[in-house]
């Protein structure tokens, strides 16, 4: 076996295990969707197979740049992809370039921390690690008496009670004393929500505020 064809099998058993990394334990265990994972491995696999067989290193970055332009334009052609999906599909295209890139020059250790350090990072914003989540909502409520200082825990108490929701401050946005009424905007912890098959949603569902 030649030293090219040794590196191009080891270029692409490394960029193939790393896709299925990402794919099947950081994307996957958090959207529990099916749909796009063919799409990532494929396009990962076959973009390393072009890419590694391009024997100039400068050819090479110039395909994968019009790799991308590619893809630009075929994104606005084909049916809507959410924002998630979008993100990774962009991942596993740029992974293949790069490793390409990489083992062409030999540099398996750069190859292997540039790939180590990407699962790490998106390992860790799918976790959520270092990132607070919080949701608001605009309400009228109907105990004037606990808006005051001396009253927010109480306040916050039965705002929590009453919602539902982990509410952790509020702004008052307008009195009416005439009504014994507080227009305010709450504050709360907001936690991940499943994803939605959407051919499991009603047509007719709508967003819930």
């Amino acid at each position: 076996m030649s030293t090219d064809l040794f590196y191009l099998l080891l270029g692409a058993g490394l960029n193939l295990l790393v896709a299925v990394l990402i794919v099947r334990f950081v994307y996957y265990p958090v959207t529990q969707d099916k749909i796009y994972v063919f799409t990532f491995l494929a396009f990962n696999t076959v973009i390393y197979f072009v890419m590694g067989l391009l024997t100039s290193a400068e050819l090479s970055i110039g395909v994968g740049f019009g790799l991308f332009a590619i893809f630009s334009v075929l994104r606005y052609r084909t049916d809507e992809m959410p924002i998630r999906e979008m993100t990774y599909l962009f991942i596993v295209i740029a992974l293949p370039v790069m490793n390409s890139v990489l083992m062409s020059n030999t540099n398996i250790t750069r190859l292997l921390i540039a790939n180590g350090m990407i699962v790490a990072l998106l390992y860790a914003l799918e976790k959520e690690w270092g990132f607070h989540f919080s949701g608001s909502r605009i309400i009228t409520y109907d105990r004037v008496d606990l808006i005051t200082p001396a009253n927010q825990g109480k306040l916050l108490a039965d705002l929590r009670e009453r919602t539902g929701l982990a509410v952790e401050r509020v702004d008052v946005r307008k009195i009416n004393f005439l009504n014994d009424t507080v227009d305010m905007t709450i504050y709360y912890d907001k936690p991940r929500a499943p994803k939605k098959n959407p051919a499991l949603v009603p047509a007719n569902e709508g967003v819930q505020l």
